[in-house]
């Protein structure tokens, strides 16, 4: 049962690194964006007429589709200076109830991104930039990143709870433990080999 939780987990961050990927490619393409309309403002005396609504809807949709995939690298900010220097035994169960606190703030944001999609539908809203684009669209698009983030965490919290009940608690601390000078070193490592290639 274990194995199948990680099976799935392993799909599921799958699906989280391709979404981290699209979203780091949409802040290029703000960054971009923002550039040639300040370039086309100063130099050609044309402006795109929207580009902040754009870019706050670029950023907000790359926000939300790289949740998941920090979840599953364990990239999200921690502030843990008493919880790695208790014994695995504490530690595992308060890993669990801290994944548990954040599914359910994940389910709750997700919920309310969603009725904003259903409102916006429902009134047919845009926006009031010149491009009068409709709400619903990149508001799907964020909502979409939000239940990816909430499918990550139940996936996760699924496996913990079963390795909470098996006693596996260094497994615990592989999947929600801060992540170690190793970890990062590591990482590092690994970025610099793939510089050089």
């Amino acid at each position: 049962m274990l194995r199948a939780a990680s099976l799935l987990r392993r799909g599921v961050a799958g699906l989280a690194a391709l979404m981290a990927w699209a979203a780091g490619w949409n802040y290029v393409a703000c960054a971009l964006f923002i550039t040639a309309d300040i370039v086309g403002r100063n130099a050609l005396g044309v402006s795109s007429a929207a580009t902040v609504e754009i870019t706050g809807y670029m950023l907000a949709c790359g926000i939300a589709w790289g949740l998941a995939h920090a979840l599953a690298c364990r990239a999200h900010i921690r502030v843990d200076v008493l919880l790695m220097r208790l014994p695995t035994r504490l530690r595992a169960p308060l890993h669990v109830f801290s994944l548990l606190l954040l599914t359910g703030f994940a389910l709750f944001i997700a919920w309310a991104a969603w009725e904003l999609v259903d409102e916006s539908a429902l009134f047919d809203a845009h926006d009031n930039s010149a491009l009068r684009v409709p709400l619903v669209i990149p508001q799907g698009i964020w909502a979409v990143g939000l239940s990816a983030f909430v499918l990550m965490c139940g996936v996760l919290l699924l496996e913990s709870l079963l390795a909470l009940l098996l006693g596996e608690g260094a497994r615990l601390d592989n999947l929600l433990g801060s992540r170690t000078l190793a970890d990062e070193t590591e990482e590092a490592l690994e970025a610099v080999a793939m510089a050089r290639k």
